[in-house]
């Protein structure tokens, strides 16, 4: 067994099938997801985008291997500019402008996922930033897979499940994959461990990005101005 396969198996009892039964991702294929929750996930979407890539700068900063530096470089690269075009279509779509989605307040939960990354990978050991970021990767690839299996009516939504659980982006997540367990694999136990709970605690992220989205979260109200 790979190390990366150890940790799938602790998000395989309970995170990820109640990421697969949540009615955001199942809704994707049963059409019962209502747009406004799709086009608000995509909006936070893209602001969550902004700061993973800044993550996967720190991780190429920090690696001392080049051809992982290329990688993640690119890596943040793509976050930016291949997801920006996969968004575009979307807020095309809907009429919306650019400025209106960059000047959108990122939602509690975004906030939070995104500064808990931030910080495991600028405050933490290189390989424990890896068990972070992963979940962002092969989650997204396996809900794609799982999805691609059945399809959507709704076109909008299938451009998505085309997008995550076609090959160009399996390349990128198996890229990450050989990366995990080319740092991992000779980690004492210890180690191991605390890449084990960033990859949990990422995992439950993930879950709560998508129902942040189901919910189209907001700040109290009587916080906000």
């Amino acid at each position: 067994m790979s190390f990366t396969d150890s940790l799938w198996q602790r998000i395989t009892d309970r995170i990820f099938p109640a990421i697969l039964k949540h009615p955001f991702v199942s809704g994707l294929t049963t059409g019962k997801l209502a747009e406004t929750s799709f086009r608000y996930y995509v909006i936070q979407d893209a602001r969550y985008l902004k700061d993973f890539s800044r993550g996967l700068s720190i991780l190429a900063a920090k690696s001392s291997d080049d051809d992982e530096l290329c990688m993640f470089a690119e890596h943040a690269r793509n976050a930016i500019v291949v997801e920006r075009a996969l968004h575009a279509g979307f807020i095309e779509h809907w009429g919306l402008s650019a400025e209106k989605v960059a000047t959108t307040l990122a939602a509690p939960t975004n906030l939070l996922y995104t500064s808990y990354l931030l910080r495991v990978a600028y405050d933490r050991p290189y390989y424990e930033g890896l068990g972070a970021f992963l979940p962002c990767y092969w989650i997204y690839w396996e809900v794609g897979k799982h999805l691609l299996k059945t399809g959507s009516s709704n076109p909008l939504y299938q451009r998505w499940i085309d997008t995550y659980g076609g090959e160009e982006f399996a390349e990128v997540v198996r890229s990450m994959l050989s990366t995990v367990n080319r740092n991992c694999d000779a980690l004492n136990p210890a180690q191991k461990e605390s890449v084990g709970i960033h990859f949990d605690r990422s995992s439950k992220f993930e879950y709560m990005f998508w129902d942040m989205g189901y919910r189209r979260e907001a700040w109290p109200s009587e916080l906000t101005n």
